[in-house]
């Protein structure tokens, strides 16, 4: 057999072993997400279908199903004066932080965004708050909320006003924890912001100077509808962030007074692990996680409509 003979032959057996070998794109696709699809499921899918089944019955204090009740629990809950409230309370909180949390970055973007000199500091105090912990944060607030040693109280009465107790009166409670949770989140939703405002094409502006337009016409006209994808994606992370807040509330109020704090993520805590109460906490937990969708949908439907991507 000659060389060339032998080159072909190898060639041949080559190929044949390698056809063998070859394992289809989806596999190999699905082997490289195998680590994310496990932890999706043992840490996201299992909860959440685990969750919506007990929510439909009776259990013990080790959340062990007794007795199948089917929508008991539900309509237990729609009936509930203490759920009721839980969900104005939630309703009232994102109507508070998100709405006035976006206008406060997109203003500090705005301003963090002009090329003076020394504005790197002010982008980095800006969004200082980023690098925070809620639980850090709230212990700062409820120093700042202390009716006997607090920095507030001293500022009203400075102004000749009463004393106020921010966390203890349920007037006041809800807003004060509002307060501090859009300071909370101002830091995240501002480099955002800034990062879509710096990504804007010079260009646009220098017509419009060409033009001779003001100010407020190129925020109307250019700012806004190019930054419309960034502040789509800010809008709708507060909006889902707004609804499952907990960690502030447990810190500062712990659901109080009066419940006028309790809002639906620690309702929830309460239910499930100090009353024991799994299968009610489940239903406000089926209940949330609908309720978010619906919302978030709604959010795509309506509000992506006015999103102009570039």
């Amino acid at each position: 057999m000659s060389g060339l003979q032998q080159e072909l032959l190898a060639a041949s057996v080559n190929s044949s072993f390698k056809k063998k070998k070859h394992i289809p794109n989806v596999i190999v696709g699905l082997l490289y997400l195998l680590p994310s699809i496990i932890l999706f499921a043992v840490f996201l899918f299992y909860p959440l279908i685990r969750t919506f089944i007990l929510s439909f019955y009776l259990t013990d204090g080790q959340g062990v199903p007794i007795t199948f009740v089917g929508l008991e629990n539900f309509t237990y809950l729609l009936s509930s004066a203490s759920f009721q409230t839980s969900i104005k309370a939630t309703l009232l909180f994102v109507i508070y932080t998100v709405p006035a949390g976006v206008i406060l970055a997109l203003f500090l973007a705005l301003i963090a965004n002009e090329k003076v000199r020394g504005m790197g500091f002010f982008r980095t105090m800006f969004s200082s708050t980023m690098g925070m912990s809620v639980a850090a944060s709230s212990v700062i607030w409820m120093f700042m909320y202390n009716p006997a040693i607090g920095a507030l109280n001293k500022i009203v009465t400075f102004l000749g006003f009463s004393e106020l107790q921010w966390l203890l009166d349920p007037k006041y409670a809800l807003i004060s924890v509002s307060i501090a949770t859009i300071w909370m989140n101002t830091g995240f939703a501002f480099l955002i912001l800034l990062g879509g405002l710096q990504n804007i094409d010079d260009k646009l502006y220098e017509n419009a100077e060409i033009a001779g337009v003001s100010y407020f016409y190129k925020l109307r006209k250019i700012t806004i509808p190019m930054l419309s994808p960034t502040l789509f994606f800010i809008i709708t992370v507060s909006l889902i962030n707004a609804f499952q807040t907990f960690g502030q509330i447990d810190i500062l109020t712990k659901g109080g007074p009066m419940e006028s704090t309790n809002v639906i993520v620690y309702s929830i805590y309460k239910d499930a692990f100090i009353n024991y109460n799994i299968g009610p906490a489940s239903a406000q937990a089926t209940i949330l996680f609908f309720f978010i969708l619906f919302v978030t949908i709604l959010q795509f439907k309506l509000g992506e409509r006015k999103v102009h991507y570039q």
